[in-house]
């Protein structure tokens, strides 16, 4: 995916996940197609996947995705959270965790549209 972002003219600065979904960090300097750039991504990345491993069930993402800036002065921090993803998955799944972030922030949603 590092080297997708890069051919998209972005920087990864992190990336971690788990069996169901993945975090990246990433440095834009143009955020003007910025859900080009996400739709991108998943297409390329889905296309490499069904490429490298033919033997798995057909790899694709999920519709949507979770987009979020971040402060220069939280990076390491965020950064951290990433490559941690495992510790944190073990007292809490990421839909949990998710929708807990979610309910903190006051953002309003349809659970029935958050994770598909």
């Amino acid at each position: 995916m590092g080297g997708i972002v890069r051919n998209l003219n972005g920087t990864l600065l992190e990336i971690g996940g788990m069996p169901d979904h993945v975090h990246l960090l990433v440095y834009l300097t143009n955020l003007d197609k910025y859900s080009h750039f996400i739709r991108d991504v998943k297409a390329h990345s889905s296309l490499w996947a069904n490429k490298n491993y033919p033997t798995l069930d057909k790899f694709e993402w999920q519709k949507g995705f979770a987009s979020l800036t971040v402060s220069y002065s939280s990076l390491e921090g965020v950064k951290n959270y990433i490559k941690n993803q495992e510790e944190h998955h073990k007292t809490m799944t990421f839909e949990e965790e998710y929708l807990k972030f979610l309910d903190g922030q006051n953002v309003k949603y349809d659970k029935r549209f958050v994770l598909d």
